[in-house]
């Protein structure tokens, strides 16, 4: 019965159900530390959007950068992210949990590479 079981202690590995190794999070912190504009999340319609919406405020800024779109939640969760679309400018994540009109991106954008 697990009633009886209570005062077991789980033991857990790592901070996502397992999925992380001590090379996965190697790679994801390496990955943080590389400039860039970055958006992070599933790849869901909202982080399609923060993406578009990113690159229309790069090509008004004139500021000619690529942009990476992280799927990988090991390496989401390098960045202390736990809401998704994010996006992170030069290392720094300057947004999260909410989709970003061009204007507002664009503020950012030049806030921090300004």
């Amino acid at each position: 019965m697990g009633l009886f079981n209570r005062n077991k202690k789980e033991e857990k590995t790592s901070c996502c159900c397992g999925n992380c190794t001590p090379e996965a999070m190697a790679q994801a912190e390496a990955s943080k530390a590389s400039g860039g504009v970055k958006v992070l999340g599933s790849g869901c319609a909202k982080c399609n959007a923060l993406e578009q919406a990113t690159r229309e405020a790069l090509a008004e800024l004139g500021m000619e950068t690529t942009i990476d779109h992280v799927t990988d939640f090991t390496q989401i969760a390098a960045y202390g992210v736990m809401t998704t679309p994010a996006l992170v400018v030069d290392g720094k994540v300057v947004s999260y949990g909410k989709v970003l009109k061009k204007d507002e991106a664009k503020a950012l954008l030049q806030k921090v590479r300004g």
